[in-house]
Parts: structure tokens; C-alpha cells; sequence
């Protein structure tokens, strides 16, 4: 539990490697543009129906759908929509390795879309400036249960690899 502005709760856990299945696309950091448009891709995939796809398949490590960030340069990511998933790969659906990793895992409580990005700048400004941590450089993930995102209750997580 770290003290900052507000409380942190975190714990490290360890995971051996496993697979998300999803959507991806990429996005530009250029002006925070991925700020604007993640959100829409949210919109897309609650609009056609791959959300309940996602939730229905999950049957892997992680409980619930997670979005992964993978930096790909200074100027752009790929972020995926998925969940963790054992089997054959889902029709519509590619198929993304996470590599065995540390992971610092930290709740998120609040509705969205605001309570993500506040932890997100909390663990940047605070955690990782005061911890003896380091980014592994690996995916990060954010995981999201099927609650009522606008819930002041919602509970999320967001997982860091480190070393």
C-alpha cells in the first residue's frame, strides 16, 4: 500500500507465459491521439457484439477482458482487445503470446473511463518513481470484469511487468 495523493494498492505476483485472444490496431502516441481513440475502439467491439464473444471465451489466467498495450516505437502502440484463452484460435480472432513474466498488479476502483487513466498517472508520478522497480518492457495489461463500467464500485486492475 503506497501513500501518494491517494492510496495504491499493488502486490507482485508471477505468471508463466500465456495467450490472449483479440482484436488489434494500431495507434499513434503523436499528440496523445491513442487517448481519443482507444475509447472508439471500446465502442467498436461493445457495438458488434466481441465483448460478449471475449467474455464467453475466457478461460485463461486473467478473469475478465483485458486491453494490452505493446509499444511498437516513440510514435505508436498496438492494443489489443481481448481475454486470456487456452484452445484453438476463435474464429475472427488472432492469437497474442504474453511472455512469462513479474507482474505489479494494482487495483483500480471507479467508474470508467476515468479511473483508469488516474492509477495510470499515479504508477508513473508516484509508484514507480518511489519503488525499486523497472519496466520489464513487455505488454502491459488493463483488465476489465463485465460490471456496470459507470459503477463508482467498479473493480480493475492494471498489470505491469517488471523487473
Amino acid at each position: 500500500n503506497l501513500k501518494g495523493g491517494e492510496p495504491m494498492n499493488y502486490k507482485i505476483v508471477e505468471h508463466d507465459s500465456f495467450k490472449v485472444a483479440g482484436v488489434k490496431r494500431e495507434f499513434s502516441l503523436v499528440n496523445e491521439q491513442n487517448q481519443r481513440d482507444i475509447p472508439k475502439m471500446w465502442d467498436d467491439v461493445h457495438r458488434d457484439g466481441t465483448d460478449n464473444l471475449l467474455f464467453k471465451l475466457n478461460n485463461g489466467l486473467i478473469e475478465g477482458v483485458v486491453g494490452v498495450c505493446i509499444d511498437k516505437s516513440s510514435k505508436a502502440i498496438d492494443y489489443w482487445i481481448g481475454t486470456t484463452y487456452e484452445g484453438e484460435s476463435p474464429e475472427k480472432l488472432s492469437i497474442l503470446e504474453i511472455p512469462a513474466s513479474k507482474w505489479a498488479v494494482f487495483e483500480v476502483r471507479g467508474p470508467m473511463p476515468d479511473a483508469m487513466p488516474r492509477v495510470w498517472k499515479q504508477i508513473l508520478s508516484e509508484w514507480f518513481p518511489s519503488s525499486s522497480y523497472k519496466h520489464a518492457g513487455t505488454p502491459e495489461l488493463e483488465v476489465y470484469s463485465d460490471e456496470n463500467p459507470s459503477s463508482p464500485d467498479l473493480y480493475s486492475e492494471i498489470w505491469i511487468p517488471v523487473k
